[in-house]
């Protein structure tokens, strides 16, 4: 039984650019779907696909790796609200990652977005994760 399947999704990812894979499946749901979305338009992976297999479906997700040093573009991926601690942030007080070269994803009242997008918009909420 998984207590935390946005940590999953993540060690998942973290896990198959640590062996340089080029693919990586993972067990869809929608909060997952909406982080994977921002992932790719951030430039952070290649790109994706949602399969559905009647159940709960799976997101492939195609890791970006720099052209020249074959090193990973994704150099961190940290988890910050933990379902044993919550940690929030109002609009004003969201995380600024590596002076804004990376992003902070928020779940917020208006749905997944990057913290920048969520200054935009006025509106706080939930801190998942750190990706630089």
């Amino acid at each position: 039984m998984l207590t935390d399947p946005i940590s999953d999704y993540l060690t998942r990812i973290r896990n198959a650019n640590m062996a340089g894979h080029r693919v990586v499946d993972v067990p869809a749901s929608n909060l997952k779907k909406q982080i994977t979305k921002i992932l790719f338009d951030q430039g952070y992976i290649l790109s994706y696909k949602f399969e559905d297999d009647g159940a709960q479906g799976n997101i492939k997700i195609a890791l970006k790796y720099d052209k020249f040093s074959k090193e990973p573009i994704i150099k961190k991926l940290q988890r910050v609200s933990k379902p044993g601690l919550r940690k929030y942030s109002s609009s004003d007080e969201l995380p600024r990652v590596l002076n804004g070269l990376g992003i902070a994803i928020v779940s917020t009242s208006h749905g997944v977005m990057t913290s920048k997008q969520a200054k935009q918009e006025n509106v706080g909420g939930e801190v998942l994760c750190y990706v630089y």
